[in-house]
Formats: structure tokens, sequence, C-alpha cells
């Protein structure tokens, strides 16, 4: 099929890519020549694992297209991809701007029936809207469809190519059609394909980010009540996680979630409550917790160091909202920096991919550095923000060594508390004992 995916952000360009791997003739637009020169010449514009050697490779297979001409794109495809950024307006709604924008900028370049796919993340209605703004200017028949993603950044290859699940939102009979044969590749895999009303697919993915964004909270809030109680959050963790009604994933404790997705998602869905004159109570409570979670790490060092940290250095191992990405939108470090940098510290950061990220947002308010060793040595005390695997396969005696004070604070519990009572640090993780050296 010819695919038309207009965004190449992180949705649009993983969507982009896959749909070419698994042999659709796709083409990738977007507005930013910078951006689309460089994947013209193999080289992705962002840091997501796998991403990179697909695109070299369905470009050699000539499966794959970049333009910034969507006038050369849109004309003969099956079916249109929006993968449009919807960020938070100032009252946190999410703008919608972007899509519709296009929606427009396509109907006039239809010429024969067409399927617009919303990627974007929207609230329940917009598929409507984009009809509306679609059929003010055209004759040519079309149908809109809802088809959020659902993808981990880090992940997102992997997600796209074996999801669990596929959620598409239309009543027409006709873009079924189209997109049962888009995604013929994964349903005959035995990926279930879930149709419902476009409102109804619209609601599952700000419904799905909100419910984990809430799991994260939750033993969040378990973590700081197991530190009052003497228990181990990670032990409570294992326990509740065996529990098939609950799951193992995402009751990990740290220092609050980030990324593009689940604040600006879980804020856009108390925004839809509000306008239904509904009090979404919890997810009001989901944001108040991860935002005073954002400053556990902080209130842990300034109890040790006090207020006044002139004078102090410390590490700072992850600059990354989470690892496997370069993602610095809402990253827990930022209010990490910004505490420690107004109270006087010096801050040595590293990250295996976030660096020229982190610099674009803070500047030079920090020392960045090209190793976790090198940010380490000669600093009082390191602070983990980010969860890397390299750094849970740091020696923590060399560690102990490097650190002034021998002292760790581990924003994502990635140490093990006895091997850093062996090493003699002084480790201070969340919802765990602190181990004293």
């Amino acid at each position: 099929m010819h695919i038309v995916v207009i965004g190449t952000g992180y949705v649009g360009l993983v969507t982009g890519t896959c749909l070419a791997e698994v042999g659709h003739n796709v083409t990738c637009v977007d507005i930013d020549e910078q951006k689309i020169n460089k994947l013209i010449a193999g080289d992705a514009p962002f840091y997501e694992p796998g991403l990179g050697d697909l695109i070299k490779k369905n470009q050699h297979a000539d499966r794959l297209h970049f333009t910034v001409k969507l006038q050369q794109a849109v004309g003969t495809p099956d079916a249109i991809f929006f993968a449009l950024p919807t960020p938070p307006n100032g009252d946190g709604e999410a703008d919608l701007s972007y899509v519709l924008q296009a929606a427009g900028d396509v109907a006039t370049l239809l010429t024969k029936y067409t399927i617009v796919i919303n990627k974007s993340t929207v609230p329940v209605g917009t598929a409507q809207k984009v009809r509306d703004v679609i059929a003010a200017k055209t004759k040519t028949p079309f149908d809109v469809v809802s088809n959020p993603e659902f993808l981990r950044e880090g992940f997102a290859v992997s997600d796209f190519m074996n999801p669990d699940r596929i959620v598409v939102g239309t009543r027409s009979k006709k873009a079924r059609a189209v997109i049962e044969e888009v995604y013929k590749p994964f349903t005959q895999n035995s990926v279930p394909l879930l149709i419902m009303d476009e409102a109804s697919s619209e609601m599952t993915k700000y419904a799905a980010n909100s419910f984990l964004a809430t799991k994260i909270s939750f033993m969040n809030e378990v973590a700081n009540l197991c530190e009052l109680v003497g228990a181990d959050v990670d032990l409570v963790r294992e326990g509740i996680g065996l529990d098939e009604r609950i799951g193992k994933r995402f009751l990990n404790a740290g220092i609050g979630y980030g990324g593009s997705c689940f604040p600006k998602d879980v804020l856009a869905l108390h925004k839809i409550a509000n306008h239904h004159d509904y009090d979404f109570k919890m997810l009001q409570t989901v944001m108040d917790v991860n935002r005073r979670q954002k400053h556990v790490i902080v209130d842990k060092v300034v109890a040790r160091y006090g207020e006044n940290l002139s004078g102090k250095t410390f590490a700072l191992w992850g600059l990354a909202f989470k690892a496997d990405t370069d993602d610095m939108r809402e990253a827990p470090s930022l209010d990490i920096i910004r505490e420690l940098h107004g109270r006087g510290a010096r801050i040595v950061a590293y990250d295996p991919e976030a660096v020229l990220n982190a610099k674009r947002i803070i500047g030079n308010e920090i020392t960045y550095v090209h190793s976790a060793e090198e940010a380490a040595q000669g600093a009082h005390a390191l602070i983990i923000a980010t969860e890397w695997k390299e750094f849970a396969a740091a020696d923590v005696h060399g560690l102990a060594k490097a650190l002034k004070d021998k002292t760790v604070f581990d924003g994502r519990n990635i140490f093990e508390l006895d091997d850093m009572q062996a090493a003699g640090l002084t480790y201070v993780s969340i919802g765990r004992k602190a181990q004293n050296a």
C-alpha cells in the first residue's frame, strides 16, 4: 500500500519506518527541512534503539522516502497518517492547531478515496473536527479514522513491530477494509485489531496513559510510606506484582514520571473531564503526587547537607527522563538541577545520549562530562536520576573511592543495599532504608 505519514517526531518516524519494514511504500513529510535532509542522508534526528538501522534498510529497499513537499506526497495514497504534536496550551488542553492545519492542507490535495488516520494523541471529538475541516474543502470521498499509538520511548520500534493490540476508531466499513490491509502483516500473526467508534478510540489512549501514570504515582506514595514504617518498597513491589490482577510493570518506585506523553495526557484528560463538569479527583492527585515526587531526592540531599549547598559538588548520572532515550521533556533531572543550583551547588552531569538536548535547555549552568566515572571523580556525592544500564553495572568500590563523602542518592533504586554497604557507601534510595557507611 502507498502510505503517507505527516510528521517525523517519535511517533511519525517510528510509524513510517515500521510500516515500510513490513512492506508498505511510505513517504514521510515534515516542514522541518533540516530534519528531512538529515533523514534523507540516513540519519535519525533523535535517539531510539534500532530506528536508525531500519531507516537505512528501508531507504535502500526504496520503501521509505522523505520530503518537505506535501503536494508531492499526497495525491494517490491509500492512507494518510497524522503524527503531529498536540502540546498542552496555556490552560493544559491539547493544542490541535497542527492537526487541523494539516487537515486543511491535505483536503485540497486529495484526488481519490483516502482514509486520514489520526495517530496523534487527541481529545475526544477530534476525529469529527478533522472530518469537518476536510469536508469544507473537498468533494473527494474520504474517511477519518482514530488510531492511537501505544509506544514507549526506548522501546518504540519493538512496541510497533510487536504490539499487544491495535486500536482503531471508525464506523466506516470502507475505512475498516483499508485499515485491515494496512495492519494485515500484524493481524495475520494474531495481533488483536480492536475496532470501535472514534470517541472510544480517542478515550482509550488517554485512559491507558493516565492509568499507567496512576500506577507510578501510587507506588511512589507506597515508597514514601515504606520509608516511614521501615518496609522495603522493592519487596512490596515483588509481592504485589505477582498478583495477576495488578501485574509487574510500572511498579518501580522513583522520582516521578516525565517525557512527552504521561504529563500532558494526564493533564489533558483532566481538562476534558472539567469541560464536562466532572471532577476527576484521582487525576488531580496523580499529578500532585508526581509533582512532589520530583523533589524527593533534593529533600534527601538537604536533610543530609542542609539548605545551603555552596561549596558542594554533586555528580548527576542521567539527564533524560528515562533510559534508552535522549528526551528531556519533563525530566526529573531538570527539577533536581534547578533546586540544587539555586542552593549554590555545583553539578557535574553525564548521560549517554541526552547531553546535547540538555545543553539546549539548561545551557552552561552545569558541567557536562563524557563518562559516569568522570562525573563522580572528586564530587562530594552522587545523584542518580535515570536508570541507564551502564550505571547499574558501575564498580561501586571504585565509586566509593571517587566520592569525597562516599554518598549516593539513588532516585531509581538501581543498586542493591548489601552491595552499597559492602562498598562502604552511604546509600539513600527511594522507599528503602538508608544504608550508612
